[in-house]
């Protein structure tokens, strides 16, 4: 069969692979012809050899569909295709003799690109096939660059803009937010005692662990700060105070175990000095939203208890956990706790009270030292210290002070 028409031009990809289907030998072989000066072509005579092909290691790049077929039509075919996560974006054609519009609805509904109607017009085929491959390249273009522009943006944030939820303009909102602060114990000193090498996988593995630890939990991440991480829950979505502020705990306590898993494995490559990260943690009002300029904007938090997430890290101990009050507040139901010595922290009028994670309510494992201070009362406790008869004293003790209390109330 000798068919002559007007070749495509060079703008299509003679790189592409079509699959054409269709249960007749004679429609079969017109379309192969048709298409093979241009593509590479796989062909089907039934809609189980199509699944076949379109789910094999080397996929089609588009398929031209019959829709009449027998055991299974094309509108079988495509619904599967569709429901497959492997198949489901290659752009299908029904391509048939049958001209009810319902068919055609029915077909598009199902994720079906254009529909061709029969008998088959060279040019009609040729300008359909070349402009929905060109379409299905742009989109995956379009793809890849978002996935690129996503690395530079919070995951939350990339998807309230892709849904218009959130809009790329200036403006921000006033709400009630947990915010976490952490940095690498002693980073400049380690900076200028580790090859650049060594340094860079150093930083890159403790941020990108850090990263997935902030997505797990839901976490916003606002930045890194060279070693630093900033992370805030309850914008741009919230799940409520509580569960925002006990996920960002549960978060912290996560990249602390992590944090001693990689120095494990820095001592292991020959960085010899340990890794340590000091942890705080702060809720309160913020402002948060759009930052800085038409041309260039910042998606973050400005306010007082951004600051106090800054200062209860800078005055936690290494590998240690500070949260506020107003945290603790939030979670101490769920939470132990220990009350440390009020913190007079730069930028804040009065010492702020503080409190140290030390694990979820119910865990059994060695407790640290309790220290905890109140005006007139002050109470330092090593339960690893306290043992055989100094045990007795110390209960007795405890049961005197309580004793005392009963008295003045």
């Amino acid at each position: 069969m000798t068919m002559t028409h007007d070749a495509p031009e060079k703008t299509i990809d003679k790189g592409a692979t079509i699959l054409v289907v269709d249960d007749i030998s004679d429609n079969l072989d017109l379309l192969v012809e048709i298409l093979k000066p241009y593509y590479k072509i796989k062909a089907a005579n039934n809609g189980q050899r199509a699944l076949h092909i379109a789910t094999s290691d080397k996929p089609p790049d588009l398929i031209l569909l019959d829709v009449m077929m027998p055991v299974m039509n094309g509108l079988e075919v495509c619904e599967k295709l569709k429901a497959n996560e492997k198949t489901r974006d290659i752009p299908v054609i029904f391509v048939t003799a049958m001209g009810d519009s319902s068919d055609e609805e029915k077909g598009l509904a199902l994720g079906a690109v254009d529909y061709i109607t029969k008998p088959i017009r060279v040019p009609i085929v040729l300008a359909r096939v070349k402009n929905h491959l060109a379409l299905k390249e742009t989109r995956q273009q379009l793809s890849r660059f978002l996935d690129k522009l996503a690395c530079y943006i919070p995951p939350q944030v990339y998807q309230a803009i892709m849904q218009g939820s959130l809009d790329a303009r200036l403006g921000t909102r006033r709400e009630k937010l947990t915010i976490f602060f952490s940095d690498i114990v002693g980073f400049t000193a380690l900076s200028e005692n580790l090859d650049p090498e060594d340094l860079s996988f150093l930083l890159n593995t403790y941020l990108t662990e850090m990263a997935k630890i902030v997505l797990k939990y839901g976490g916003t991440l606002d930045k890194f700060i060279g070693d630093a991480v900033l992370v805030f829950f309850g914008a741009p979505e919230s799940k409520g105070l509580e569960s925002d502020a006990l996920a960002c705990i549960e978060m912290a306590q996560e990249m602390q175990q992590t944090v001693s898993r990689l120095a494990e494995d820095a001592i292991k490559r020959g960085i010899g000095r340990p890794l340590t990260v000091r942890m705080g943690i702060s809720t309160g009002y913020c402002s948060v939203g759009n930052f800085g300029s038409k041309e260039r904007m910042d998606y973050t938090i400005i306010g007082r208890h951004v600051n106090l997430a800054a200062r209860l890290e800078e005055a936690a101990k290494p590998g240690h956990v500070l949260i506020s009050k107003e945290t603790w507040s939030l979670v101490n139901s769920r939470v132990n706790c220990i009350q440390k010595e009020p913190v007079n922290a730069k930028g804040f009028s009065e010492p702020i009270d503080v409190f140290q994670v030390v694990g979820q309510h119910g865990e059994r494992g060695e407790q640290e030292q309790l220290q905890i201070a109140h005006p007139g009362f002050k109470l330092e406790l090593d339960p690893k210290e306290v043992t055989g008869e100094n045990r007795v004293w110390v209960v007795n003790a405890l049961r005197e002070a309580l004793k005392s209390l009963g008295k003045d109330s």
